[in-house]
């Protein structure tokens, strides 16, 4: 149980004897994590620094099957080298990495060392059904291995579970192959192939740039025009970033990602292929046939794949049973903490969704709950 020491500011656990079990049968103790990617891990470090215990007072529970958090499923031809902006968790640095190396590997065998290192004791595979109101105050957690009972909750689930695919007029009728982000494997698959990418993020743009090498023909389809970042991103850009994102949280709404706000980076790949005329963008069909898109004007294009880089959507079915939503479809959060119920609190969620976000995000709600277990007895 989580409590504030005397002894040089510390937080120290107060022990507890036995593991105690409500009338649910189920598990009772002071915070449950669920995921246990860069968000997940994170808190659980800041937990550990209260002086709690895994097992104890807290349990991480994540889907996967291994350490890696959403990376370990990333394509093989995405290698560390191409990562932007990855930044080391809190208190122990990632170094010496190979950038030609998958970053799958390279981020899993990170996330799997700092898991040892601090004794996390990651619970895996755990799949969470519903998160509910318990008993006493308690929430009530069910996943597949029996249900928790925590005083208060850090939902780590990021995005990589909710793949988003737009809706088209004969989306059905497509005699082609369709497939996400989530399911690219990498290039060598559309050899010889007519693929039409439709998304304007990093992730379109590097599969776009990939399979343009192999394919018989490539089309990228965007609703806005991309926007191409010239020089370094500062903190002053951003902080503008994530103030645009953290806006939209603000009020309820769904949260957009930050690198959605961002822009996409000029580097020396990008203006190779913009030159090449692989980063020419046409704007958005209209609809689709049995054998490509349409446009408005009637233009077509034949295609044999169509690749939706369209994103993702933050994964928090789970949390429907506590009604957290606004009107506007998304959860109001204020710093981490969720405004319908202050028990919860979403890291890796709209503006804290990056690798730096997440570090901070773990640290402010650990320190949230802190103060509401202190004010809250068990």
């Amino acid at each position: 149980m989580l409590r504030q020491g005397r002894a040089a500011g510390k937080i120290r656990a107060r022990p507890t004897v036995g593991r105690s079990v409500n009338y649910f049968g189920a598990r009772e103790l002071d915070v449950v994590v669920i995921g246990a990617g860069q968000a997940g891990l994170s808190a659980a470090y800041h937990l550990r620094r209260t002086g709690a215990e895994p097992e104890r007072d807290f349990v991480v529970l994540d889907h996967a099957p291994r350490p890696g958090g959403a990376w370990q499923f990333r394509w093989p031809s995405l290698t560390y080298g191409k990562v932007h902006g990855m930044h080391s968790l809190p208190g122990m640095k990632l170094t010496g990495a190979d950038d030609s190396r998958p970053s799958s590997e390279v981020i899993g065998a990170y996330f799997a060392a700092y898991e040892r290192r601090f004794g996390l004791r990651v619970r895996r595979p755990v799949e969470v059904s519903a998160v509910r109101e318990g008993e006493g105050g308690r929430l009530l957690v069910e996943t597949s291995e029996g249900a928790y009972a925590p005083r208060a909750l850090i939902n780590a689930t990021g995005t990589w579970d909710r793949p988003f695919w737009p809706r088209y007029p004969g989306q059905e009728t497509f005699r082609g192959r369709q497939l996400h982000t989530a399911d690219y494997a990498g290039p060598e698959e559309f050899t010889g192939r007519r693929v039409v990418v439709v998304g304007g993020g990093a992730s379109g743009t590097q599969h776009l740039m990939e399979i343009a090498d192999v394919a018989a023909a490539t089309y990228w389809v965007t609703r806005r025009t991309p926007v191409f970042r010239e020089g370094p991103f500062d903190q002053e850009r951003g902080r503008a970033a994530v103030a645009m994102v953290e806006d939209r949280v603000r009020r309820g709404l769904p949260p957009q990602s930050v690198v959605s706000v961002t822009g996409l980076p000029l580097n020396d790949a990008v203006r190779r292929a913009r030159e090449q005329g692989v980063l020419d963008r046409l704007p958005m069909f209209e609809r689709i046939t049995e054998s490509g898109v349409m446009w408005e004007d009637g233009r077509t294009v034949e295609a044999d794949v169509i690749l939706w880089a369209t994103g993702f959507r933050p994964a928090v079915g789970h949390l429907a049973p506590l009604s957290l939503r606004e009107p506007g479809g998304g959860i109001r959060v204020e710093d981490t903490r969720a405004v319908r119920d202050a028990r919860v609190h979403l890291v890796g969620y709209g503006p804290s969704a990056s690798t730096i976000g997440a570090n901070r995000a773990g640290r402010a709600a650990v320190r949230s709950i802190r103060r509401l277990l202190d004010r809250v007895p068990a």
